[in-house]
């Protein structure tokens, strides 16, 4: 039960009740870029960055929510199924290959809620480096090492 009192007479109940339960998702939202977001005291002294640090800030906390709407879970819940999805990078051969491991179905079906494309199975295919001791140049300003 709730008691809410105001000095605009033009207010329903309805209206006001809206407007408290406004309030307290306003609020959640605060504490929530607090927490997840791990928005910490910053101190600007500038307006402009002041500024953008608000806009930066509550851009990610949109986009926090869009991806629980779209994606029906929570916050916490979407990033431990996208922590899943890895780049690894490994030598075959003479090439250094980087490529995205196998994506999961859950994964690949929470991708598509939130309207977004499978990263790229291969990333890069690079010869590897020679790291062999004939390639090394030594550095003359080195001092000797001691033991």
């Amino acid at each position: 039960m709730w008691v809410i009192t105001s000095n605009d007479d033009t207010l329903t109940a309805e209206d006001l009740a809206l407007g408290y339960k406004q309030l307290l998702r306003v609020e959640q939202c605060w504490r929530q870029l607090k927490s997840s977001i791990r928005m910490r005291p910053v101190f600007h002294y500038r307006p402009w960055r002041i500024q953008a640090h608000i806009s930066i800030s509550i851009l990610a906390l949109l986009l926090e929510r869009i991806a629980e709407i779209r994606g029906g879970d929570t916050w916490r819940n979407i990033v431990a199924q996208l922590d899943t999805i890895k780049v690894v990078e490994y030598d075959r051969g003479e090439a250094r290959i980087r490529q995205t491991t196998d994506v999961r179905k859950e994964v690949h079906a929470l991708l598509r809620k939130l309207a977004v494309a499978l990263p790229p199975k291969l990333h890069t295919v690079i010869p590897c480096p020679d790291d062999s001791p004939a390639q090394a140049v030594p550095n003359p300003t080195a001092e000797p090492a001691h033991a």
